[in-house]
């Protein structure tokens, strides 16, 4: 690799002290290199003919970045600067060993899917949105139980009446679907994750789905036939909303994102040393 663009989160690097860091070793080793410290990434900034970006921040930085230059297609490497750092590949004391890699060209390309919600989908004022992580549908307003209706390939699957649901990758099942008692998938599967967040029931349990389904989640009528208000959201982000008889479809986008890989950890291992076992 020879073109690089660095996607500094400032307040993870104080002082630019890390961007400047790799910036340096980089143009030592006759490399081209861009930075930007902007919040908002413009893809436009980007070089056409960028053969890398690191994103240097925490898990919510490369989620953010990855959706923004999604459709670039070009390989993204996180550069852990936050706390527990799932989603990036290297740590702050690896970097400079990383960039050798880098350098070398001794790395993989790890194709990670992305979710695609619209609502409704054909309809010609539809809103649409896409999640690297999970898309969270959640009760808007009064402190209630809401209804959703789950539906898969046009068939209907479950009710949960609960907080809300979680609609999650791989790659976003070790973030928010973890913590709600979903399971861990392997990040470069293609498969979908359903979990109901707090369910009113004791046998509630998550869904995983192929890839290639789509799902629709409609908002049921509250007690006594009452409009129910819910917000749709994406990457704990962008967001629209809904209420009852409304729906949220979601399935796999068209896009991918290229995430490199330098080590050959496996993926239980990496898992086993950031959950801190």
């Amino acid at each position: 690799m020879d073109k690089f663009y660095i996607l500094a989160n400032t307040q993870k690097d104080e002082n630019l002290r890390v961007t400047e860091e790799i910036e340096s070793y980089l143009k030592q080793n006759g490399k081209q290199v861009k930075v930007d410290t902007s919040e908002m990434v413009c893809v436009r900034n980007i070089p056409a003919d960028t053969e890398c970006i690191l994103v240097l921040g925490g898990d919510g930085t490369l989620i953010r970045a990855a959706r923004e230059v999604l459709h670039t297609k070009i390989p993204l490497l996180g550069v852990n600067l936050g706390t527990l750092g799932y989603l990036a590949e290297v740590e702050r004391a690896q970097i400079l060993s990383a960039l050798d890699k880098l350098i070398e060209d001794n790395y993989m390309i790890e194709e990670r899917m992305m979710l695609k919600g619209t609502t409704p989908p054909h309809a010609k004022d539809a809103l649409e949105s896409m999640a690297f992580n999970d898309v969270v549908i959640t009760r808007s307003g009064k402190l209630r139980i809401v209804e959703y209706k789950i539906y898969v390939n046009g068939e209907y699957l479950h009710s949960y009446r609960a907080d809300g649901i979680i609609v999650a990758t791989p790659t976003g099942s070790t973030g928010y679907n973890l913590s709600a008692g979903g399971p861990i998938v392997k990040p470069s599967a293609s498969s979908i994750v359903i979990t109901p967040i707090c369910p009113h029931t004791l046998n509630t349990r998550s869904i995983v789905l192929a890839g290639e389904d789509h799902v629709m989640i409609e908002i049921g009528p509250g007690r006594k036939y009452e409009n129910e208000q819910a917000d749709v959201v994406f990457d704990a982000d962008t967001a629209f909303s809904l209420c009852s008889g409304q729906a949220v479809h979601i399935c796999k986008a068209d896009t991918s994102v290229r995430m490199i890989k330098l080590s050959n950890i496996s993926f239980l291992e990496a898992l086993r040393r950031k959950m801190g076992e």
